[in-house]
Formats: structure tokens, sequence, C-alpha cells
């Protein structure tokens, strides 16, 4: 075991599944010049054959990506910034979610989209946005949003492996943050949450960052003697509503945590779940601590006051237990 950063561990997949792979390659806006610092090293061992600038039009690389994934090739799709696929969102829902069924299986979609999230740092409404929830409505995408170094690692490269179109929604909160990874050939399956700490009392469903605000108010709630277990939800579609239902069934009680837009969002989806399939568990009513319904302002102090934190959590888990 190596301790890593996300970003670093990142960089690791993508570089040992093109030197495992030579149909795998890498292609976004300034990628060859490392803008974002998570493609380090790659130009220098692969080469602009296999690491791949593109101008500045998504529609047109996002629409390449699949054109290459239909005749044989594995890309990675660099989105910069979530946000920037609604601009491909034609060549994403019309072309790559719907090919393989369009033609009867005869094409497939071997490409992955990696979609940095920027929040929290004054990046204005245009930057903001985590679209997984808009995306989680489209079948034939799979979506994940691994929370650390571990699962950053191991499930991009499962996402490159895979025959099917997935998108890596990645928290660049979490981006500075270390975690052990293996040495060996990391691959973790997609379509599975994760049990982070074990509780009896509460359980908070985390989406992307909100792992680490799930996590502080365990702690700070075990002070209080509040029993709290945190589920990383990791794969949002395919979705692990068993372990969700399994911990409900256990605590009785459930929050999610998601930094979406609250209005049909992934903890909306989760709540839909637990209240049609594990109804008779529930103690208290199901609560979430999400983003409103509003967009992101640039003011510092404004994107604060939306944002989901640990005293929100520790505030809502608080109430259930009244």
């Amino acid at each position: 075991m190596r301790t890593v950063s996300y970003i670093q561990a990142v960089t690791e997949a993508m570089t040992e599944e093109m030197e495992r792979d030579q149909s795998v390659f890498i292609m976004g806006e300034d990628v060859a010049w490392n803008m974002m610092g998570d493609c380090t090293g790659l130009v220098e061992k692969f080469g602009t054959e296999r690491v791949r600038n593109t101008p500045i039009s998504e529609a047109g690389f996002v629409g390449a990506g699949a054109g290459a994934a239909m005749v044989g090739m594995r890309p990675i799709v660099h989105m910069l910034i979530a946000p920037f696929m609604y601009v491909a969102f034609d060549q994403i829902v019309s072309i790559i979610s719907k090919s393989t069924y369009t033609y009867g299986g005869q094409a497939r979609l071997p490409i992955t989209l990696r979609a940095p999230m920027m929040y929290g740092v004054s990046n204005a409404a245009q930057h903001s946005d985590r679209p997984y929830a808009t995306l989680m409505t489209i079948p034939g995408l799979k979506l994940i949003a691994p929370a650390t170094p571990h699962d950053a690692k191991g499930m991009l490269k499962a996402a490159i492996r895979d025959d099917n179109p997935v998108i890596s929604f990645e928290d660049r909160s979490l981006w500075g943050q270390s975690g052990e990874v293996p040495d060996d050939d990391l691959i973790v399956p997609l379509g599975r949450a994760a049990v982070r700490r074990e509780g009896t009392d509460v359980t908070v469903v985390t989406v992307a960052g909100a792992i680490t605000l799930g996590l502080a108010a365990a702690e700070q709630l075990a002070a209080e003697g509040v029993s709290v277990e945190v589920v990383d939800l990791r794969s949002i579609v395919p979705m692990d509503t068993e372990t969700i239902l399994d911990s409900v069934a256990k605590t009785g009680r459930l929050l999610i945590a998601d930094p979406a837009h609250e209005m049909g969002s992934v903890a909306s989806e989760i709540s839909a779940v637990v209240a049609q399939h594990g109804f008779w568990s529930l103690q208290a009513p199901i609560a979430r601590v999400t983003t409103p319904h509003t967009h992101m302002p640039f003011n510092a102090d404004l994107e604060k006051l939306l944002l989901p934190n640990a005293d929100k959590v520790v505030s809502e888990v608080r109430a259930l237990m009244e």
C-alpha cells in the first residue's frame, strides 16, 4: 500500500490503462499541456498521438470520442469542468447513451468522460453545477463519483475497461486529499456503495465530496452519543440500493448529503427508493442536506451559505433523533 493523493491516483489510473491497452487515449482541452495537473507525464510517455489537445468545442471532441469508441478505440474524454458537458449534451444523450440500443447491440461505446466538479471556490453559476442528477435520468450511461484516492484509481480503471459509456464525476474538493492505494492492478467494480463508518442510530448516505461532511459530522455526533453509519454511494448509476436499504433497516433513520441542487437530485432518488422499499424501517422522516434550487453566486460568502457543510448535517441528524 502507498499513500497518494486523489489527483495522483487519477493520473496513475490513466497511465496504467494506456500502458496496458494501446487503444486507450485521452483527448480534451489542453490535456497535453497538463492544465489541470491531472495529466502529469502523459504526453512525455505516450506522445501527442495518444494525448490529444482539442479545440474549445465540446460538441466536436465529444462527438469525435464517440466515433472513436464505435470503431474500436477506448477514449478518455476530459471535460475540464463538468458543466462544459452542457455544450455536448446532444452527443452525450442522443449518440453516446443510445447507439448501442439503436443499433441492436452492434455498436459498442467504451468511452469514459471525466467530469471534474468545481464549487466552493467562487467559480460562479456557469462553472459550479453538478450535472450528475440530470444525466441520471438518461438510460445507457453509467455514472460514478469516487470519493477516495483508492476509488478514484480503481473505479476509473474499471470505467476505462467497461464496454459501456461511463461518466466519472470527480469532486475537485477531494483532489488534494490522500489515502492508501495498493500497488497491484486495482479494479473497483462499478455499482457498489461502501460503508465508511459503522453505526446504529442514523444512516448518512453521501454523494461525491459530501463524504468529508458525513464523516466529520459522524465524529462530532459520536461525542454526543449518536452512532452514525456513513455510506459512500460511489456509483450513481447503477445505484447500490441494497446497501442503503440494509443500512436503513439497521438504523431506522436516513439523511442524504448531496452537494447538487435539491430538486430532482440523487438525494431525491434515494429518498424515493427508501420510501418505496424501506418505509417500514423508518422511525423518522427522511432528511436531505443539499444545495438549494438556485444558481451559485460568485460571492464567496453567499456561496458558502448555500453549500452543504458538516454543521448542517449535524443539525439535521439531531432533528432526526428527537
